[in-house]
């Protein structure tokens, strides 16, 4: 059993966050300025509640013992669902722009959203591996209920993010739980039905919202009112144009300045194609692809059947989240209001993404190769 962290991983994503506190501190210095006379303000917030308690988190999922994790999932989703609908309470629950998707404690504040990834994962690899180490005839006998038991679940973590609303985390958590429930090994037949639900799913939350309906429509026809519902995507078209080959260089971004909106957010990749052009977006995708095959080989490296598909799901997770949010800037994907991990301004978010990072970390631990 290995007693070091994988280095390869642990290089991958010190070299993203340096880079993230590099972009953030360009894409959000007028922002800043503006609102509180600190060009660093927002940086500084993210360092503090974001990156110093995601090292402490991560940390401690590093250390954490194997078993205690095993025992925990469980409670760890239950609190994680009390927390979903705490948003919805007067006084704790934080509402902006329609949306109710924090809990405000005192000083700290926090998106339940999030840690809800990571608590679903872990839940779904001790759930799969509980149902796919049996017999093949208890398989086949408790396939359907294992299928109906997961939509269930799903089911209802998809009605409290629908509720908030949270379409862009449902939509990951939703292919997560795909990836993984493949992985594991169940029938063909499940994972069709699994589209199936979700593609008439996804047809209907278009069909209900306008602006989901727009945001497709944009994808289809980027052309289509570059003033009006399809600015977003313009903008960042021109922003990830500008860059050129080589980028203005750091801090020289234009589109910051007021033009392409969700500067530090949804829309950093175009500020870091902006100022770092097309090699340092193609160096920025190599990352996470090394990211991608590590975890990957680390989970396949491992001898325990629910940190293989724990660490499946984690990498999985942080892989899609972060191709989704680069396509969507280059209008690959439609727009999605997803952020991009390490590099994107929000502590809930990268909180919670160290501490994938720490529990892949001590699944390598684990490992005899």
């Amino acid at each position: 059993m290995k007693k070091n962290p994988d280095y390869i991983l642990l290089g991958v994503v010190i070299a993203l966050i340096i880079w993230g506190i590099l972009i953030l501190a360009s894409a959000s210095a007028s922002i800043s300025e503006e609102k509180f006379g600190n060009t660093f303000h927002f940086l500084k917030h993210q360092i503090l509640w974001g990156i110093i308690p995601g090292i402490l988190f991560a940390w401690v999922a590093f250390k954490i013992p194997i078993p205690l994790l095993k025992k925990i999932v469980l409670p760890l989703l239950l609190i994680n669902v009390v927390f979903l609908g705490m948003v919805f309470l007067p006084k704790i629950g934080a509402g902006f722009r329609g949306a109710s998707r924090w809990i405000s404690l005192g000083p700290v504040s926090f998106q339940p959203s999030e840690l809800l990834k990571i608590s679903f994962i872990l839940y779904l690899a001790g759930w799969l591996k509980t149902r796919t180490s049996l017999s093949k005839e208890k398989i086949s006998r408790h396939s359907k209920k294992t299928l109906i038991a997961f939509f269930i679940v799903l089911g209802l973590i998809g009605l409290l993010l629908m509720k908030q609303p949270d379409i862009s985390t449902l939509g990951i958590i939703f292919l997560v739980a795909l990836i993984m429930y493949f992985l594991a090994g169940t029938p063909l037949s499940h994972i069709l039905s699994i589209i199936s639900v979700g593609a008439i799913t996804l047809f209907t939350l278009i069909k209900i919202a306008p602006y989901r309906m727009n945001r497709l429509l944009i994808f289809l026809k980027p052309e289509l009112y570059p003033m009006g519902i399809g600015y977003h995507l313009q903008q960042s078209l021109i922003a990830v144009g500008s860059g050129g080959i080589q980028g203005l260089g750091v801090g020289l971004s234009r589109q910051r300045f007021g033009f392409l909106p969700t500067t530090m957010s949804d829309s950093i990749f175009a500020i870091f194609a902006e100022e770092t052009g097309f090699i340092g977006g193609l160096i920025l995708i190599l990352l996470f692809l090394i990211f991608l095959v590590r975890g990957f080989q680390i989970s396949k490296n491992s001898q325990d059947r629910f940190l293989q598909l724990a660490g499946l799901g984690i990498t999985s997770w942080i892989v899609i989240q972060a191709f989704v949010n680069i396509g969507a800037m280059i209008g690959v994907v439609p727009l999605t209001g997803i952020p991009l991990p390490f590099i994107s301004y929000g502590g809930s978010a990268i909180v919670v993404e160290l501490i994938g990072v720490g529990i892949l970390l001590n699944i390598a631990k684990q490992s005899k190769t």
